[in-house]
């Protein structure tokens, strides 16, 4: 047997601390990069027994087998692939070592410092072996039966190469640990690294003789082949759940990149158990090696409820395949990913809309976050929305095509309102006008749900407008609320009268005092000033100061009052008889109507007033 041995040029120790330190973030990848490597092995090999006449060894099944020493500390990886020649080992394990020159080291620092990809041109997978390795031996023997070798290196001055008989085909890399990496010993370790990375290889990995790889890459598979107990299956592995998912969406394309994903909606909501932030579910895959657990890129941040994984064979690596590299092509991946699940979603919403209806009160919230955060998708995400309305049955909330459906041909707007609860919203003001002329209203019941609507804008052409805006418009042909016509109506010099009484005596609490022209019953409501912003979205602003220890900012806002309420036309009158006693009474009315509007108000100050008016009452 000879032995060669190989000088390493002088700026190999350089090259292979940018390798081993700054192209890999863990460890853990060295067992990953090793097996990726058998894998391809183990492909090439599959390849020439289709096309070759002969090939040595062809009774050996292809395969990976990885075996532990914790006594001598070393990690073995075997597989039965395609193998390499004297020639092969001192090329494709040489090439740093070839090319230690000072363009090359250029060339490969700025590769790392700018994320290009180089994976295939320098093969640095395998010489993640020395993140843990001391020495590292490759034991290798061609598929065309020909002399095996052992390559040999520490990794710093030079490598040997050894011819070596008795080798099977295939390739054997010996890993001698360092001492802070005996655990790559240990079968638990190596197990969860197989697991986490490499799980859907499509060649068995044994470890210790133990097949480890059991679960199917199914997303690979046709969707007709596939039972529904294997999806389960899939699911409850990559989403670790015990339970069965409410939607599944298992797709691929060819354009911008190759895409196949298999998606999962879960039956619980983590996130509003309690349970805090959930990470994103969805793995990336490069030919079924992970390269981004959680990934972060692949689909927007309100996605983050979905689980299952995506894989492409032409995803842009950076060189040490742990990070999506071009951000033009990630974005169109992102793109294609959510606008089909959000198809999927609009199709499954038409067909089983009971079961929609219970996704939506599950993960709806989601939905709001994207059309609050994401432009891109608000079209898709506006056909997906649900909100009960006045139309609708209690707890069975409809969607923005439904009331479009409804809608006079004459009205140009969709009208919605908030309100803790339906009770409270039909009870107050501000639908008195809308039940009336017969006019649908969506009820929105969280201070998000308006946020969603005002940046929704619009659906279909038609405007999304907050019915307690000031500048509000009533569709047309709907009636105008006019006093009452009878004998203790006011006449229009009373009117003014009061209006221009009511301004000075709520100077300082109110913006505008105004004839309301769409109250019914009501004595009072309250407007903002400003018509984009709804009382909600106001409340929401307050308690979003509260939280950081800022004080409300409290606004004047507009006063509508009913001119034919008995309480109004009351006033008119005590205002001439008890103006004190009058001004309480307005004081009283406006607040009412801001808490009726879910606006703060000074309690102390009212409930004191409220007393001071119940004794007057008390007294008569």
């Amino acid at each position: 047997m000879t032995t060669t041995t190989h000088e390493f040029q002088a700026e190999t120790k350089k090259l292979l601390d940018i390798v081993i330190n700054s192209l890999y973030t863990e460890r853990d990848v060295f067992i990953r990069e090793l097996i990726s490597n058998s894998a391809d092995a183990l492909e090439k090999m599959r390849h020439e027994t289709l096309t070759s006449e002969e090939v040595f060894d062809s009774h050996v099944p292809l395969e990976i087998s990885i075996d532990l020493d914790e006594k001598d500390h070393t990690f073995t990886i075997t597989d039965t692939g395609i193998g390499m020649t004297r020639e092969e080992l001192e090329s494709n394990l040489g090439t740093i070592a070839h090319s230690g020159s000072n363009t090359y080291l250029v060339e490969l620092a700025e590769a790392v410092k700018k994320d290009v990809s180089l994976i295939g041109q320098f093969g640095v997978g395998f010489y993640a072996a020395f993140m843990a390795g001391t020495i590292v031996r490759v034991q290798s023997r061609s598929w065309d039966g020909s002399q095996g070798h052992e390559w040999k290196s520490d990794g710093s001055g030079s490598f040997t190469i050894t011819e070596m008989e008795g080798l099977h085909r295939g390739t054997r890399v010996i890993v001698e640990l360092k001492e802070e990496a005996h655990q790559y010993a240990q079968k638990w370790k190596v197990e969860s690294v197989i697991k986490q990375y490499s799980a859907f290889v499509s060649f068995p990995i044994k470890l210790e003789g133990e097949k480890v790889n059991t679960v199917q890459a199914l997303w690979t598979r046709n969707k007709s082949e596939i039972s529904e107990e294997e999806y389960t299956e899939f699911y409850k592995f990559v989403a670790n759940a015990f339970d069965e998912p409410t939607y599944r969406l298992h797709f691929s394309a060819d354009a911008p990149l190759a895409i196949n994903a298999l998606l999962f909606v879960p039956k619980e909501n983590f996130e509003v158990m309690g349970f805090g932030r959930v990470d994103p579910g969805v793995n990336l895959y490069c030919q079924r090696i992970l390269i981004d657990q959680h990934s972060e890129n692949i689909l927007p941040e309100w996605l983050r409820f979905l689980k299952g994984v995506v894989d492409s064979e032409d995803l842009p690596l950076n060189i040490s395949r742990q990070s999506l590299q071009d951000n033009a092509l990630v974005a169109k991946l992102r793109k294609v990913i959510t606008k089909r699940f959000l198809k999927y979603m609009d199709e499954q919403a038409t067909k089983e809309p009971e079961n929609y209806l219970e996704f939506w009160k599950t993960f709806g919230i989601y939905f709001k976050e994207g059309a609050t955060s994401d432009y891109e998708f608000q079209k898709e995400l506006a056909k997906l929305i649900r909100f009960e309305s006045s139309k609708s049955e209690k707890d069975k909330p409809i969607g923005l095509a439904d009331y479009l459906g409804r809608m006079n041909p004459d009205q140009e707007e969709i009208y919605y309102i908030n309100g803790p609860s339906r009770n409270a919203i039909e009870s107050g003001p501000y639908v008195e006008m809308f039940r009336k002329n017969d006019i649908e209203i969506l009820y929105t019941y969280e201070p998000i749900d308006d946020f969603v609507l005002s940046h929704l804008g619009e659906y279909e052409g038609k405007k999304l407008v907050s019915a307690d805006g000031a500048d509000l418009s009533l569709p047309k042909g709907a009636e105008e609320q006019e006093p009452a016509k009878d004998e203790k109506a006011l006449d229009e010099k009373q009117q003014e009268s009061l209006v221009d009484w009511l301004k000075k005596a709520l100077e300082n609490k109110a913006a505008d005092v105004i004839v309301s022209k769409r109250l019914v019953d009501a004595p009072a409501m309250i407007v903002n000033p400003d018509g984009h912003m709804s009382s909600s979205m106001e409340r929401v602003i307050a308690m979003s100061r509260q939280e950081k220890g800022m004080a409300a900012e409290a606004s004047k806002k507009n006063l509508e009052i009913n001119m034919a309420n008995p309480l109004i036309k009351s006033l008119a009158n005590l205002m001439q008889e008890d103006e004190d006693f009058a001004r309480e009474m307005a004081m009283q009315i406006y607040d009412n109507a801001m808490i009726q509007a879910g606006l703060l108000v000074n309690h102390l100050e009212m409930v004191e007033r409220n007393y001071r008016i119940l004794g007057r009452a008390a007294q008569r």
